[in-house]
């Protein structure tokens, strides 16, 4: 009876046998989890082939396909819309965020996913859902006024209450970093579009808020009359824009500096006599303004291989009545207005200032008319425009390889052409007006391509 009645080890059989289908329980939830990560996987390389592929339609102007394309392409990816049991599901919520409006794609695919063991508690934990975004591209936004070409790093860089007026046009920065763009301190946008070639320069968390380290300390941004509306991300790169031709001049007889004297005066542009038939005029330096002169400066086209130089002028102005003048600033050559300068130039062809009459400015012929002031790109040069100056340049200002800085106080006011620059910098609560210039492009979305 004793034998009988002996159960010693069944204990042992009976942890055994449990922690045996325990370990094959997470053996099973293993494989779920494993499995489950790689579906997710395929599905999120699904999404965003449908996206894109959607994107192409709509930019091919084919709207009205992308549910069969993005169907067509999901299958591809190994997520078949048409299955009998369990199929994919694709669909296209409204995009929104950061990346909202008709230039975006947005594609969400669903797939019920079998698994091993959770499916047994709850089939949602066996359902994955994933959404991309694409750009549609192609389509025109505004025109430029800003182009900032610095192909990385911060272009834009605005703070301490400064505004950027851009009137029926829009901004663009080339940069492809995350940091393109700056705007603090309680500054200020004011738009038709801001084009950021880069993707990344905003999150979802930020740019629908405007509460980033971009965008901060009350800064607005008011984008084709919505406040705080956001940014356009991936468009295609402004410029180049068509730069003037180079004027014929010798640099080894520029004239010298007559700026130092006081007086009113009447200048250039610098004139002399040369072999070679119509060859232009150069200054070595070129002062204008200086202790407390006036000065007129007569139409032509003016090169200047040293500094540029606006001082604080007398009666209002550093010049008065410099219409039909171009300044062309080769090799090393500088622009500084400063010291309270109150700076007054039209470009050839342009509409003088209201304190000269409202005028057309006399003709330089078409490739110097509408341009004020030309770096040419292999000018790095920075250009400065500081201490409370007040700038009228009825032209455009090209410096494609130059840093712009305009602080404290300073305001400029361009009112026929745009800004063409490497970067702009906009400290002090400063102020800077530009118009719509055709010559710098168009704020265009790029190719379709993936955003989200």
């Amino acid at each position: 009876m004793k034998v009988v009645k002996d159960e010693s080890g069944q204990t042992v059989v009976v942890v055994a046998v449990f922690l045996g289908i325990v370990a094959m329980g997470f053996l099973a939830l293993a494989l779920d989890v494993g499995n489950l990560f790689r579906e997710r996987q395929m599905v999120q390389t699904a999404a965003d082939a449908a996206a894109v592929a959607a994107a192409e339609e709509v930019a091919n102007g084919t709207p009205g396909n992308e549910q069969t394309v993005a169907n067509a392409v999901a299958k591809l990816n190994g997520f078949d819309t048409t299955l009998a049991k369990n199929p994919a599901v694709v669909t296209f919520p409204t995009p929104t965020g950061n990346f909202s409006g008709s230039a975006y794609v947005s594609v969400t695919v669903t797939k019920p996913i079998p698994t091993f063991f959770m499916g047994v508690f709850s089939s949602k934990l066996a359902t994955e859902t994933v959404s991309a975004t694409a750009t549609a591209g192609g389509g025109t936004l505004s025109s430029t006024c800003v182009c900032l070409t610095g192909a990385s790093g911060e272009t834009l860089n605005m703070s301490n209450g400064t505004k950027l007026a851009a009137n029926n046009c829009g901004i663009v920065s080339n940069s492809s970093s995350s940091n393109g763009v700056a705007v603090t301190g309680g500054s200020s946008i004011s738009a038709l579009s801001l084009g950021l070639s880069s993707t990344s320069s905003w999150t979802s968390s930020n740019i629908s808020t405007w509460n980033s380290t971009e965008v901060t300390g009350g800064s607005s941004v008011t984008l084709n009359g919505v406040a705080n509306g956001p940014p356009v991300a991936g468009v295609s790169s402004c410029g180049p824009a068509t730069l003037p031709p180079t004027p014929t001049y010798d640099a080894t007889r520029c004239a010298s500096d007559p700026g130092g004297a006081w007086g009113t005066f009447v200048w250039g542009p610098a004139t002399y006599a040369a072999s070679g038939a119509g060859m232009g005029g150069c200054y070595a330096n070129l002062t204008v303004g200086a202790n407390g002169s006036t000065c007129t400066l007569n139409p032509g086209v003016y090169v200047v291989t040293g500094t540029l130089h606006f001082e604080s002028g007398a009666n209002g102005y550093s010049n008065l009545g410099g219409n039909g003048v171009f300044f062309y600033l080769p090799g090393s050559a500088t622009l500084v207005i400063d010291n309270g300068a109150n700076v007054n130039i039209v470009a050839g062809g342009s509409t003088e200032s209201a304190a000269d009459g409202g005028g057309t400015a006399p003709s330089l012929g078409s490739g110097y008319n509408g341009i004020a002031i030309y770096e040419p790109s292999t000018n790095t040069n920075a250009i400065s425009i500081q201490g409370g100056s007040n700038s009228y340049i009825g032209g455009a200002i090209y410096a494609p390889g130059a840093a712009l800085s305009v602080g404290n106080g300073s305001t400029m006011t361009l009112p026929v052409g745009g800004l063409y620059a490497s970067s702009l910098t906009m400290t002090g609560g400063t102020t800077l007006n530009v118009v719509s210039d055709a010559n710098e492009g168009a704020v265009a979305m790029g190719s379709p391509k993936l955003v989200q």
